[in-house]
């Protein structure tokens, strides 16, 4: 069977490496922004952000376990603030709605700083980057988000990027990621 977010991590990969600028918009325990850090290694840099001061305070202790390069920016606030921190362009970004694993899930992210903050991913992103974000329409906010945001992508010039939705069509509450991809600049 298909695992969405290890499918989620190898279209990432086709489009960034070492040196780059990447950016997990909702770091949770830190897997997403260990991952991002160790593909952009030592001379690239990763911005996580999350809400809550304990998500900060795992990640920093899991990044360190984990053996990752110092090269992350852990940032306590909402990801619709991404641009306070984060000037761009960006090769990549990761986004995984909903509540941290294990914590509180009256925690949630929320259409109104999800909209705002997707949009400044798109705007941050730079040639032959990527954005993929991880939707769970299991309750109610994450259902809602989804639908939001296909709404919104569908308004997107397939001229300017390349939106893609990946789900397992025969299980209604299973996650699914779209992908928003930009264009390679030709010379």
């Amino acid at each position: 069977m298909i695992d969405l977010l290890d499918l989620h991590k190898q279209f990432i990969l086709t489009h960034i490496g070492e040196g780059d600028v990447v950016v997990d918009f909702t770091m949770g325990n830190g897997h997403d922004t260990e991952f991002l850090s160790k593909t952009v290694g030592e001379s690239g840099h990763v911005y996580a952000f999350d809400i809550q001061q304990s998500a900060v305070d795992s990640t920093s202790k899991n990044l360190k376990e984990w053996g990752c390069p110092e090269n992350y920016t852990l940032i306590c606030d909402s990801h619709h603030n991404v641009k306070k921190y984060v000037e761009g362009p960006i090769k990549a970004g990761m986004f995984n709605l909903g509540w941290l694993p294990g914590g509180d899930k009256t925690i949630t992210t929320m259409r109104e700083t999800t909209m705002p903050a997707v949009e400044a991913a798109i705007d941050l992103l730079g040639d032959d980057a990527i954005l993929n974000i991880a939707v769970y329409p299991g309750h109610p906010e994450g259902d809602l988000e989804g639908k939001m945001l296909e709404e919104y992508f569908e308004t997107l010039s397939r001229f300017k990027v390349c939106v893609t939705k990946v789900k397992i069509v025969n299980s209604a509450t299973s996650p699914y990621f779209f992908m928003i991809e930009t264009k390679k600049k030709t010379k």
